[in-house]
């Protein structure tokens, strides 16, 4: 499930309407909220299941201006951890995979959008990430297999940076 579809409308506070509030709870918190929700009883029955919210940084080191996003992603945070106490009983491993700097066409979007070459608002973003690159999906994805593996089967409400190193947080 991708849950950042549309516009980021992030902003400063006092500039925040109600209505980009609601959209981007509705979009990322209710949507995960959703999804989970459709599977569990399976799970449950089964005594087997993961889950894995994709969050971003932000929802453990939130910068001014990112409202409503990281507040959005704490509070898939929030969820990460009562479903994994809600799941543990029933084998269910609940896990979010907070996602940095990666490899995507929003990224793409950004350039063009900032009218620079991809490569310069890669560098740009890159100087900041101790690893000075950007990560490729297929690391974030192995991650994400290896949470659903059983080599992971003692990991439960926890957040796991996959950003470089970026995050002024553990």
């Amino acid at each position: 499930m991708v849950n950042n579809a549309g516009t980021s409308r992030n902003g400063a506070f006092e500039d925040i309407t109600d209505e980009v509030w609601r959209e981007d709870i509705e979009q990322k918190v209710f949507a995960a909220i959703r999804l989970t929700r459709l599977a569990w009883p399976a799970m449950k029955e089964r005594r087997w299941g993961r889950v894995i919210n994709v969050l971003n940084i932000g929802a453990k080191a939130p910068r001014s201006g990112s409202a409503p996003t990281t507040i959005s992603r704490a509070a898939g945070m929030a969820l990460t951890k009562v479903l994994a106490h809600e799941g543990a009983p029933h084998n269910i491993l609940v896990n979010a995979m907070l996602v940095g700097f990666i490899e995507a066409d929003q990224h793409v979007q950004r350039a063009a959008k900032e009218g620079i070459d991809l490569k310069d608002y890669i560098a740009r973003r890159s100087k900041d990430i101790p690893l000075r690159r950007i990560g490729k999906a297929e690391e974030f994805a192995n991650l994400a297999c290896f949470l659903v593996s059983d080599a992971a089967s003692y990991i439960t409400g926890t957040a796991i940076n996959v950003d470089g190193g970026h995050s002024p947080v553990m």
